[in-house]
């Protein structure tokens, strides 16, 4: 028989537990299906609209889901994992109708590489698909890297954490308005990935207008050292900017970081498959699907 328990935190002695299950998920699945945002909320303290569902079976824990209902406009997201070896049981069901009773049966749950079994629990429990997510990647090899160039009246220059923080959120909130989960990022969740091992402001890249300073547009990089891959973390343009041609070198920039500073053979990212300038942008550069995320929502 297995007990279902739903928590504002995870407590101290339970956050370690959690934590191996999802890597022991991730081990045996080749990516984590608990997100990045995802694992700093777990180990971030008790957050408003946050909840975590822990299941056990005789005292071990054999499943995990995250609500996550921070966003004030869109349906509370969702994430859940249920560790391998006790997969077949029917758990990742009875996770799926814990987070739809706790998001009031308004939820948007993540299916993090579009495997059939995930699909199928979305049909299980109601679900109909609504966004695709792409990972898109290109071997860094033969990148050119001379420095790219710039809007007229466009300086390039990397992030002074502390110094940039409040203008980097400001335009990061104008850039994605329309992105549930990048857009409503607040100081709480900049701080969170500052205190990151990978956070390196040598490869967060800020577009300035020389004229005053002001932050046009930015390219932060991160690099996943133990799989020697750099990311194109996150890539915005401000709206005063946009179609300005500050989007492709502000890409290359932080490519050639990843390239020629820190020697990684390969650049991934993740694009929605309905942003068909960025996908233009990113395919042009050079960029292929590796692998999809799925979305799926309850109706209405």
């Amino acid at each position: 028989m297995s007990d279902v328990v739903v928590r504002d935190e995870v407590t101290e002695a339970e956050l370690p537990e959690v934590l191996r299950l999802i890597e022991a998920a991730a081990a045996v699945d080749g990516q984590y299906a608990v997100s990045e945002q995802g694992r700093l909320l777990l180990r971030g303290g008790a957050r408003a609209g946050v909840r975590h569902v822990l299941m056990r079976r005789g005292g071990a824990l054999v499943g995990y889901a995250q609500l996550d209902g921070t966003d004030p406009v869109e349906a509370p997201s969702g994430e859940l994992v249920v560790h391998p070896d006790h997969r077949g049981n029917r758990y990742g069901r009875v996770l799926g109708e814990a987070l739809l009773e706790e998001s009031g049966r308004r939820l948007r749950l993540w299916a993090h590489g579009a495997r059939p079994a995930a699909r199928r629990l979305a049909q299980t429990l109601g679900l109909t698909l609504f966004r695709e997510l792409r990972q898109l990647r290109r071997p860094l090899g033969g990148l050119p890297l001379d420095p790219p160039p710039l809007p007229e009246g466009v300086a390039l220059r990397t992030f002074v954490p502390g110094g940039d923080d409040a203008a980097w959120l400001a335009v990061n909130a104008a850039a994605f308005a329309h992105h549930p989960e990048q857009g409503s990022l607040t100081q709480e969740d900049l701080d969170a990935r500052k205190a990151e091992p990978w956070f390196d402001p040598a490869g967060f890249f800020l577009a300035v207008r020389e004229e005053d300073g002001r932050v046009l547009g930015f390219h932060w990089t991160k690099v996943h050292a133990k799989e020697g891959l750099g990311e194109v973390y996150v890539l915005g343009v401000a709206p005063e900017a946009q179609g300005s041609g500050l989007a492709r070198p502000l890409t290359i920039a932080g490519l050639r970081h990843l390239a020629r500073d820190r020697g990684l053979p390969t650049a991934m990212l993740y694009v929605d498959a309905d942003n068909a300038a960025a996908v233009r942008l990113y395919e042009g550069l050079g960029f292929r699907t590796f692998e999809t995320d799925l979305m799926y929502r309850t109706e209405g």
